[in-house]
């Protein structure tokens, strides 16, 4: 397969994530190399590719923990049609759920889980002396909690909670917001496979509701039926993008990963192994 980007057009949608020839370097490696992606706003993602192919540098591209290199013709990156945020107003459009943000929750001092949501609204770990927590506040987290079937957790620690269980109140915390995105690193990391299957259910009503969801994995099975989407990643570039009947496919997969994929459907999830 021809190793330059297949980009496949977007709808005419709003704009929610455009990066134009992004670069990034850490210590003396060129992790991203000119990236340039575009995804439509309503345009549910996965974004795949084997480790190293720049998916963990990508989100903290988008999260604005990192910046790309200056370059003379201006590389760009823009969310919800915008390069400059306030990173607190940033997180009340796109929510960002990852197992570094639960390991956050789930050490040191306890955090109670209702408090864990609601804190949401001030981006803090927790709810401390200073924060006025509203009635409005209040309801609102107890619906994101209701959203994720996980009002029943209310009371318990975060930290004596199940991974599936934890990643399900990070997503409520993301939720107070009512963000129009959600991005979602290796959210099944740690899970067992019923964990797994209860969680991507909880994903699926959140894309149907209307979230777009924006899934960062390597694991085929991740994908839900939703999304559509899905861009592969290959040494810091973008090197497909498009439906998955395109690219959830032996040929695609197998120069992603640079070695023989087999790709397999079922029902509407699709699955992969080496061949």
């Amino acid at each position: 397969m021809n190793s330059d980007i297949a980009v496949h057009p977007v709808s005419d949608a709003s704009e929610l994530l455009l990066i134009d020839e992004a670069s990034v370097v850490q210590g003396d490696r060129l992790v991203l190399d000119k990236l340039s992606l575009r995804i439509a706003e309503g345009q549910h993602t996965a974004i795949l590719g084997p480790n190293g192919s720049g998916k963990s540098t990508l989100v903290k591209l988008l999260a604005r923990q990192l910046y790309p290199l200056a370059k003379r013709d201006g590389s760009s990156v823009r969310i919800f049609g915008r390069d400059r945020w306030n990173v607190a107003e940033l997180r009340s459009r796109l929510g960002i759920v990852s197992p570094a943000v639960q390991l956050d929750y789930t050490s040191d001092t306890p955090v109670e889980v209702f408090d864990a949501v609601v804190s949401g609204f001030f981006a803090a770990r927790g709810i401390s002396f200073n924060h006025e927590v509203t009635d409005a506040m209040r309801l609102r987290a107890d619906e994101a909690l209701a959203q994720v079937d996980a009002a029943g957790l209310i009371g318990r620690s975060m930290a004596s909670l199940s991974t599936g269980e934890a990643r399900r109140v990070l997503i409520a915390r993301a939720l107070v917001h009512r963000p129009r995105a959600l991005l979602l690193d290796e959210p099944c990391a740690g899970l067992d496979m019923a964990s797994r299957r209860h969680f991507l259910e909880s994903l699926r009503k959140l894309a149907r509701a209307g979230t777009t969801l924006l899934l960062v994995t390597h694991h085929v099975e991740e994908i839900v039926p939703e999304i559509d989407n899905v861009v592969l990643l290959r040494e810091g570039r973008v090197f497909m993008q498009g439906s998955k009947s395109v690219t959830l496919t032996d040929a695609a997969l197998s120069d992603t990963f640079g070695m023989p994929v087999r790709v397999m459907q079922h029902g509407a999830y699709y699955a992969a192994a080496l061949d």
